[in-house]
């Protein structure tokens, strides 16, 4: 069996730099719901920009700052789910799209907005490092729902985690452990 180890290694570059790039864009979600900036204006260049609508355009790092501002005013939790990601790489530029499934919890904390819409994304390999160049939002579907069983006796007794808005959620604790304090529902 002969390896051609030039087509093997071309492969492996595709497949670092894709995962990279999902990556990127998994990121940002998640930096998203932990009100993260930090996190959020990693994913970025420092010349990149991201457009929420035409009235909310913000340089890349400015936009963390922005979402949280956004979020908090409008929800008590936010989560946003990444799906069907596609990507096109042409070198050190992608063009990827990630459709994006954002629940939000009403301030009331008894209903819900779910967001469905699309991440148009253009992302840059510069000095070895993928991120997002320009994010253009699109604005597919808006649903409303109830959340109210969150405050049911039944949920109340199961002890769920409640998620956080910061570094205390759970997903941040090393080594995770049952030990570790946490704020239930």
């Amino acid at each position: 069996m002969s390896v051609d180890l030039e087509k093997l290694a071309q492969d492996v570059a595709y497949l670092k730099d894709r995962l990279a790039i999902e990556d990127c864009v998994n990121q940002h979600a998640r930096g998203h719901d932990r009100f993260d900036v930090e996190m959020m204006t990693d994913c970025y260049h420092e010349d990149g920009v991201d457009e929420h609508g035409a009235a909310a355009i913000n340089k890349g790092p400015d936009y963390g700052e922005w979402a949280n501002k956004v979020h908090g005013q409008g929800a008590l939790l936010n989560l946003h789910n990444i799906t069907t990601h596609t990507c096109e790489i042409d070198g050190d530029t992608a063009h990827a799209e990630s459709y994006v499934l954002v629940g939000l919890l009403n301030p009331d904390g008894v209903s819900v907005r779910f967001i469905n819409g699309r991440y148009v994304d253009r992302l840059e390999k510069r000095n070895g490092v993928w991120r997002i160049a320009l994010r253009r939002c699109t604005l597919d579907l808006l649903i409303t729902g109830d959340a109210s069983l969150l405050k049911s006796p039944y949920i109340s007794a199961a002890g769920y985690i409640k998620g956080q808005r910061n570094k205390t959620d759970v997903s941040y604790q090393r080594p995770l452990s049952l030990e570790n304090d946490v704020e239930r529902l």
